[in-house]
Order: C-alpha cells, then structure tokens, then sequence
C-alpha cells in the first residue's frame, strides 16, 4: 500500500500529526513490518556495538531525519545505518565514503533482509545475526517471512514526525535530572521511545528473570516513553512506570486528567490524541512525565536532592 506524500503535512511542521483514520489499517500494517526491519538492523548493532550497562548500546538513536544505529566499529574503520524517513530510505555509510541504499516500500521482511545483509555484503561487512524476531506474537523467522510486507510512506512519516516531537519534549525532561540517566532512545525489541531515570540504589533482582531482564532493572527505575500502538493498547500512548514500583504509585495523583493507570500494563499511561489535542502538547506531555516522577520518587524515598536541579 502506498499513498501520495501531499496528503500529509511537511516533515518539518509544527504540528503534532494525527494518525491515519481514513485508512485505519495503514499504520497498523506498516508498523508491524517496519518493527521487524529495525529488528535486523537492531541486531546488527547489537553484534557489533560495545556493550553498556541497561542494554544502552543496543538500542538506536534519533537523528534529524530518522532513526539510527550511529557508527559501528568495523574491521578498523567504521559505519551506520540510518532509517531516513524523509527519504525512505535505509541508508548504510561507511567511513571511507561509500554508500548503499534499500529503499523503504512495500516489499516483504524475507526480501528486506536478503537486501540489507546483501549490500553490507557489497561494502565488505559480514556481519552474523540470529534470524528470529523478539517481543513480538507469533515470530517468524527473517529469512521467510513472506506475511509482513506493508510500508505505506505516509503514514510512516506520521509515526516519524510524532515520535521527533515528543523526543523534543522528553529530552527537555531529561535535562532536569544530574543522576544517572540513559539517553532518549529507541528500543527496536519493543519499538518504543524511552528515557529512563535511576536513583542509584541496587533494586531487587526480579524471580525467573532473564538476563536481559536482569541487566535492564539491575538499579531501581522510573522509565517513560512513547509507544506507537498496538495489541491490547492499540492507539499511540505514553507510558510511565516505577520499578520496583513502590506502594502508593498506582494510586497517585498525575496529571493531566486524561492520565490514568492501567493494571493491565502496570504503569501510567496517556493516549498520544490526549496530548496532540490539548492546548499546549509540550505542556501536556511534560506534566505527565514530571508528575509520574514525582510520584514514584517521592513514593520509593529517593534522595532527590541529590539528583535533581
């Protein structure tokens, strides 16, 4: 499926964009195959990228045009891989200057990955990954799934232009915090924006938990962000939640009022429509991070002075 770029407002507007409802199925569609795409490339950076503490070397970046793995080191030299959504293209560049280019259209996951890892291939990267898609329903391996094949471009640059605007906002909320913070970042497992805060302590290992599990909530955390929609939640949210999460927390005061806090997900959470019709988005976004903090920090006795401006 594909759609006329004209119909959508410019990249570069001002406006927090509304999700497709003319045609309900783009995004959905779309967002299901570009989750598995940046799976592949997630787990190229994830073999190569030096490894940091909370899994922070694994997760992708946002640059002014998309999304990226920023530079891998490779063989002495180095290069990165860039969804560009201004252009849909994935673009793969490497230190000596060379480029290649797949471009983002309606094509399946199976064919997608024989192009990517066929132009590392031509720049000389052999680069191994282990073919089965995460934290998704039902995987299927890379390398035959022929069943996710949607990109519609409009609408993916919907999704873009939303998620650049509310990273705007939640760096903003991050620079009022000198503990210890992960950056605003991109999860390709689960596809979500996040930023995370830490008050220092060590946090009780979690029963049965895995080691990503257990390298992800080795220190007591409050962790928000911005997650595009899908399965029991299937319009764009935003969440926030404490880990541990403390007594009191679910209960809490937050604002705005459309906030609310969901038992079945375990944390806050405000529907992106919420915030890109108030009166003021930033505004709105910013007090639901700020007051979910508020509540987990003062609630688990963290020593705020200490970590706060």
């Amino acid at each position: 499926m594909t759609s006329s770029h004209s119909a959508w407002p410019a990249l570069s507007s001002p406006e927090w964009p509304a999700f497709p409802t003319s045609s309900p199925g783009a995004w959905p569609d779309t967002c299901a195959t570009l989750h598995l795409w940046m799976q592949i490339v997630g787990k190229i950076r994830l073999t190569l990228a030096p490894p940091v503490n909370h899994w922070w070397g694994a997760a992708l970046q946002l640059c002014a045009r998309g999304i990226t793995t920023m530079p891998m080191p490779y063989q002495g030299a180095a290069f990165e891989m860039t969804f560009d959504f201004c252009s849909h293209e994935l673009q793969i560049r490497t230190s000596d200057a060379r480029t290649k280019i797949v471009r983002l259209e309606p094509k399946s996951v199976a064919d997608f990955y024989a192009e990517t890892m066929g132009a590392l291939a031509e720049l000389g990267v052999a680069v191994k990954i282990w073919p089965m898609p995460v934290e998704v329903p039902s995987p299927i391996r890379f390398t035959e799934d022929g069943v996710h094949k949607s990109y519609d471009a409009a609408a993916a640059s919907i999704w873009w232009r939303a998620t650049a605007h509310s990273a705007d906002v939640m760096n903003e909320f991050r620079a009022g915090f000198i503990g210890k913070s992960s950056p605003v970042h991109f999860w390709w497992g689960s596809f979500d924006l996040a930023v995370t805060r830490y008050s220092g302590r060590r946090a009780p290992e979690r029963p049965n938990a895995d080691v990503v599990t257990k390298e992800a909530y080795s220190h007591e955390v409050i962790s928000a962000g911005f997650w595009p929609g899908g399965g029991a939640m299937p319009e764009p949210a935003y969440y926030a939640y404490a880990a541990p999460e403390p007594e009191g927390f679910r209960t809490a005061r937050v604002g705005p009022a459309q906030a609310f806090y969901s038992t079945d997900f375990g944390e806050f959470l405000l529907k992106y429509e919420d915030v890109r019709t108030a009166a003021s988005p930033r505004k709105a976004l910013l007090e639901f991070l700020q007051t979910t903090y508020d509540a987990g920090a003062t609630l688990a006795k963290w020593d705020r002075g200490e970590l706060e401006r």
